[in-house]
């Protein structure tokens, strides 16, 4: 009954925990200097001679009127305790409002035109991640200090140790024919060809396949030596354990004791980054997508910061922060179901 209370708790708590960090963040976004009501202010005093002027002149170039009319425009024009209520509740937490950038577009719709994008993106990269490091970080604990053990510690190492976009640029010289002497095989860049709309069912999944292969090979191999070591340390620590030696003790295994108690509670570790797959949709680097020019979120919160683009950065800080909240309560479940001694009761 704890364990419920507990996870009812936990579900409350996030609540308070999105207000706060919407809150915090909403109220940082109004005082930057170079918002939406600048830019346009800007942008109206170049509009004369084609270029912006600066010193007294074009300071006088925009009456006070003109001024509240744009702040009106915006939103600027109240409180900002208002322009909150507004974005949580009229606005369904900026989800309906209209980008500054795009206005004919509103923050959901340029959210859903990048959602595929990452979200292929984020599942392929987080499952190879996971799929591939446990294995690894159980077969380096059985062969510690072995042979195996060194060579792929220096093979983790040295893809841990070149920088994602460095590798990503690589890779385009190597397999994209950007280079006359080496090879034409993928696309150099993008999330697929012009000619996607008339390919066939297995034709699109063979194009998104190929135009995602190097973009995801980056973004895993920069995590692949993190998890492999965690595993392979966490399994190293659970097999000195007494219970293992127990297990031996009674005429079991090794093998019996390793994957019949050992793995399992050397998972526990490991449960923790599993509660990002609720935010997998929204993973990607911004350098990565740079390089390989995908229309990723990664890119559309960079574009959003950097262009001031306040509803659409605000509405992926909302969606992020529930999904990442969310995701700490799954991770608190699966140690429970990993190891049925957990209890959260107070001492």
């Amino acid at each position: 009954m704890e364990r419920l209370d507990y996870f009812v708790k936990r579900l409350l708590l996030i609540i308070p925990t999105f207000f706060g960090i919407t809150v915090l963040c909403f109220a940082l976004i109004q005082f930057v200097p170079g918002g939406p009501v600048e830019q346009a202010i800007m942008q109206m005093r170049g509009m004369g001679t084609g270029e912006t002027t600066s010193g007294e002149g074009a300071s006088a170039s925009i009456s006070e009127k003109q001024r509240r009319q744009i702040e009106s425009y915006y939103g600027f024009d109240k409180p900002v305790y208002a322009r909150y209520w507004n974005w949580l509740i009229h606005d369904k937490v900026g989800m309906r409002m209209h980008s500054y950038r795009f206005p004919e577009k509103t923050a959901w719709e340029l959210i859903q035109q990048r959602f595929q994008v990452s979200l292929i993106f984020g599942i392929t990269g987080f499952v190879l991640s996971y799929v591939v490091c446990i294995p690894l970080g159980i077969a380096k604990a059985l062969r510690h200090n072995g042979a195996f053990d060194l060579a792929s510690s220096v093979a983790v190492f040295v893809g841990y140790a070149i920088p994602p976009f460095a590798l990503g640029m690589v890779l385009k010289m190597l397999f994209c024919g950007t280079v006359d002497a080496f090879w034409d095989v993928f696309p150099i860049a993008g999330f697929h060809s012009e000619n996607y709309a008339r390919l066939s069912f297995f034709g699109k999944i063979h194009d998104i396949f190929m135009h995602m292969f190097l973009p995801v090979l980056c973004y895993v191999i920069g995590n692949f030596a993190i998890l492999t070591l965690l595993m392979k340390n966490s399994l190293i620590e659970q097999i000195s354990r007494d219970y293992v030696r127990t297990v031996l003790a009674k005429g079991g295994s090794f093998g019996r004791a390793v994957w019949g108690h050992a793995v399992r509670n050397s998972l526990i570790p490991i449960a923790t980054g599993i509660s990002g797959i609720l935010t997998v949709m929204f993973a990607g680097s911004v350098i990565i997508e740079q390089v390989f020019e995908i229309p990723g979120m990664g890119r559309l919160s960079l574009e959003s910061i950097v262009g001031r683009d306040y509803p659409v950065f605000m509405g992926i800080l909302a969606l992020t922060s529930i999904l990442g909240l969310l995701g700490n309560v799954l991770a608190d479940f699966l140690y429970v179901i990993i190891d049925p001694r957990i209890n959260f009761r107070k001492q």
